[in-house]
């Protein structure tokens, strides 16, 4: 169990890392943006930040999945014939379709996978909505 909990911390550690990069970098070119004074700025709308900062939110959960999909094939965590990727997906967005499960001695990378997701997905919001207000101010 000692080894399920280091490896499921390490790959965590590593996404957090990623998106705490990531969005640092989108709330402080936010703050730019909305702070900037130039024309050329000022016709950034918010739907063209909002389309923009989403996108690269996705872009992001997606290394993430990746992240862990990486994790699962390294380790063996998926069953025989599973697709890695698709196992990460599943448990990442806490789908749970319950057709893949991970191999029994690797069974709470799956849990410690749907937290790390869920935990990210929340954040990504707090920043969406950041971004968001930021964006609306200026335009006030």
């Amino acid at each position: 169990m000692l080894r399920q909990l280091l490896v499921g911390a390490v790959a965590s550690i590593c996404n957090i890392a990623i998106h705490g990069l990531v969005m640092a970098t989108v709330v402080q070119t936010s703050s730019w943006i909305a702070q900037a004074k130039a024309p050329r700025l000022l016709m950034l709308t918010v739907e063209t930040v909002s389309i923009a900062t989403v996108l690269i939110l996705m872009t992001v959960h997606f290394l993430e999945v990746m992240t862990w999909s990486l994790v699962y094939a390294i380790v063996g965590a998926a069953p025989a014939g599973a697709d890695p990727l698709y196992f990460a997906f599943v448990n990442y967005t806490t789908l749970g379709y319950g057709d893949v499960t991970p191999v029994v001695h690797w069974r709470l990378l799956g849990p410690i996978t749907a937290m790390n997701g869920v935990l990210s997905f929340g954040w990504s919001t707090a920043v969406i909505f950041d971004v968001l207000r930021r964006t609306a101010r200026r335009s006030d």
